[in-house]
């Protein structure tokens, strides 16, 4: 097993969640990125997420085509194929962070050919897709995630949701860094009220009838990004006042009725992250510490070997050493090492299921 499968995912997060540990959920923007992020999953001997941002899905396109639909595709035919070189590890498809002006030209599409896909007997394309409403009043974002929860049934995937806002920038959008990045119990309350637990009983549909608690056998159906302070990007310590303890407040007034994701977490302190999962982080983003990882082994690459990549005073340079494949493999290696490290530190090294 290389892919997940809708089953085989619903068991990962149950894994976790049982289990006390969260995957990492890596976000990549070419084959590059994508194989080191494989590479270190396999060198941690655990399953994790793999991810594509509204950006990144444009970029694997191509810079001229900047078509997320065509990115997406061509990003997971070809992460199935490498994929399969691994069979030690379970990794599963994410797109991160739609917000609603990109629901028509990226999820919405997705979806469709998912419930396509599933109607001719064939897994979904992507394990589940994330809806972005964290800049939409509460209301209009439950009401975007009832409609796509229902679609996401039917494509045989999970939907990723997130409640308050994250500070810092993503791909453009940002947000300030103030009391908005906190949600409350009260907000959770809604949206089990509306939409149920995280888990339904096998067989349901969207909605709390017929659903059972996070912690009971079932199929996935959704996660929830709640936010505690979480800011996106890299800031210096005390910038960012991250509040776990509000994860611990939320599920005791939901009866444990979420999957969480941790967004924002670079620079975390490692008891803020360890108390997150233990209140029911199932998965981390991470992206600006996978970033900087990689773009830092290419970065000292060609410090150290500037007069073999450049031609300098007429001479012709070392091609050994500007090939890229030279500073791709010290690149990938390097992200390698970042994503270990993030599987160590959440918990999920050595525990691939098998």
């Amino acid at each position: 097993m290389t892919v997940a499968t809708p089953e085989r995912y619903s068991a990962m997060l149950a894994a976790a969640r049982n289990g006390g540990y969260a995957y990492p959920a890596i976000n990549v923007t070419s084959s590059q990125t994508l194989n080191a992020a494989l590479q270190g999953f396999a060198d941690a001997e655990s399953d994790g997420i793999i991810q594509v941002s509204v950006g990144g899905a444009a970029y694997l396109s191509g810079q001229r085509v900047k078509d997320r639909v065509v990115g997406s595709r061509a990003f997971a035919a070809y992460a199935r194929e490498v994929a399969k070189q691994y069979p030690g590890i379970t990794v599963a498809f994410h797109t991160d962070h739609c917000a609603e002006q990109y629901l028509g030209e990226w999820v919405d599409p997705l979806l469709d050919l998912e419930i396509e896909q599933v109607s001719r007997g064939e897994e979904p394309l992507f394990q589940s897709h994330m809806w972005d409403g964290s800049t939409v009043p509460l209301g209009r974002n439950l009401e975007i995630a009832q409609r796509l929860l229902e679609k996401s049934a039917r494509a045989h995937t999970v939907l990723e949701i997130e409640i308050g806002a994250v500070g810092g920038e993503e791909d453009g959008h940002s947000a300030e860094i103030n009391e908005k990045l906190y949600s409350t119990p009260d907000d959770a309350l809604r949206v089990v009220r509306e939409l149920g637990p995280s888990v339904g009983a096998s067989g349901s549909g969207s909605g709390a009838d017929g659903a059972d608690g996070a912690g009971s056998d079932g199929v996935a159906r959704y996660m929830a990004a709640f936010t505690f302070g979480n800011v996106h990007g890299a800031y210096k310590p005390g910038v960012v006042k991250l509040r776990p303890e509000l994860l611990g407040e939320i599920q005791a007034a939901t009866d444990n009725a979420f999957y969480l994701v941790f967004h924002g977490g670079s620079g975390s302190r490692p008891s803020e992250i360890a108390e997150a999962v233990r209140h029911g982080v199932v998965k981390m983003n991470i992206d600006t510490d996978t970033q900087y990882a990689f773009t830092r082994a290419i970065a000292g690459h060609m410090m150290t070997n500037y007069d073999k990549v450049l031609k300098i005073d007429g001479e012709v340079g070392e091609k050994g050493e500007y090939d890229p494949r030279s500073w791709g493999r010290e690149a990938e290696d390097s992200m390698a090492e970042r994503v270990v490290e993030a599987c160590v530190q959440l918990g999920s090294a050595g525990k691939a299921l098998r």
